[in-house]
This record gives C-alpha cells, sequence and structure tokens, in this order.
C-alpha cells in the first residue's frame, strides 16, 4: 500500500520566489474608468514629467495643464502601491502635489517617503494654496521635507480656476507664473515664454 504525499501548495500567483509582492499591472479600463491612471501606460510613456497627487484633489490635473508635456498621475496612494511609482517614473522628474492643510502635509511626507524609500527622487513639492493660511503643523513639516526634496514651492491660490472649464486657459497672475517657472526649472523642463502681467483691480 503507497501513502498518498500531499502536494506541495501552490505559491501564490502575486508572490515572487522572496514572498515579496510581484509587479502586476491591471488591464486598462478606459479613460472613464476609476482605476489609477497610470495603469493606462499610453497616458504616461511620453510624458517628460509625472504629476502625482499626495491625496485626492490635490490639483495634479491643473498642473498638469500648466506643466505640458507632464500627466497627471492622481492620487498616490502609497499605502496600496509603495512601489509602482517609483518603478513608472523610471529616472524621470516627478512633482508631488499637496495642499495646505495639516492632513496634506501628512499625505505628502507618507508620498514622499515612499518614492525615496523606492530609490526615487522627488524633484518639486508643489504646495497648493487654498486661500487660507498655512498651518503650522502643516509648515512644519513642509521645512522637514525640504532636505528630501529638490524644492517645495507654494503655487498660490487662482480664484479664476473655479470657474473655468480649462485651467490652461486661465490667465495666472506674476505670482502664479513665477510658481509656475520655479516649477519647469526644478523639473528641467523648458521655460514658458513670458506673457504680459494681469492687470490689477482698482
Amino acid at each position: 500500500m503507497t501513502r498518498s504525499v500531499p502536494a506541495r501548495p501552490a505559491r501564490p500567483r502575486n508572490l515572487t520566489r522572496s514572498g515579496e509582492p510581484a509587479l502586476v499591472l491591471a488591464p486598462a479600463r478606459g479613460p472613464g474608468c476609476d482605476g489609477v491612471p497610470w495603469l493606462r501606460s499610453a497616458d504616461w510613456k511620453p510624458a517628460q514629467v509625472l504629476i502625482w497627487g499626495a491625496h485626492g484633489g490635490a490639483g495634479t490635473s491643473t498642473r498638469a495643464a500648466w506643466l505640458h508635456p507632464a500627466c497627471d498621475m492622481g492620487a498616490m496612494r502609497p499605502g496600496h502601491y509603495p512601489r509602482y511609482p517609483a518603478w513608472v517614473a523610471n529616472g524621470r522628474p516627478v512633482i508631488v502635489a499637496c495642499g495646505t492643510t495639516a492632513c496634506a502635509s501628512r499625505a505628502a511626507t507618507a508620498a514622499v517617503a515612499a518614492m525615496t524609500g523606492a530609490g526615487a527622487a522627488v524633484c518639486v513639492l508643489a504646495v497648493v494654496s487654498d486661500g487660507w493660511p498655512e498651518p503650522a503643523a502643516a509648515g512644519a513639516r513642509f521645512r522637514l521635507l525640504e532636505p528630501r526634496l529638490g524644492a517645495v514651492i507654494r503655487v498660490p491660490f487662482v480664484p479664476g480656476l473655479r470657474l473655468a472649464d480649462d485651467p490652461a486657459a486661465v490667465p495666472l497672475p506674476r505670482q502664479g507664473r513665477r510658481a509656475v517657472e520655479q516649477i519647469r526649472a526644478a523639473a528641467g523642463l523648458s521655460p514658458v515664454p513670458p506673457v504680459p502681467d494681469l492687470p490689477q483691480r482698482s
């Protein structure tokens, strides 16, 4: 009588031999899907710079419109995809956008840690103002992040963006244009041609 030998349990397909998660790319579901944008490689492969949000609503689409040829990569969600942003960047400049709230600064800290921990560099942390003063806690976190970044650049609140369908068509005030120029320089993008200042309100 032969003894039956229990079959060796199969290694899960999403793990490597060392037991670490394997890189699995889900199929693209089209531009209207709710999946992460970087799964649609046709969007980000031709981009010269990638813009990730440290959290939802960080203004990545507006920054991408200002910084063409850039790709809006949506929110990073480092807790779900801790190493994929660095893999997708593959040496290209990465801009992380965040708001000015204390919660946003905490998310920015996690996003930068995920990128640098995976061996990638964040050339700019774009801190986008909501029109209110920056909380002290947020400012302190941004200062702690400065040594790990190429630059921390404050992007002013632009009221015209609230009414516009196309953020690229909104004329920027002087401070806004200066912020865009600083981001482009830090990311290695060519400068934009100068435009006249907006008239001041009386």
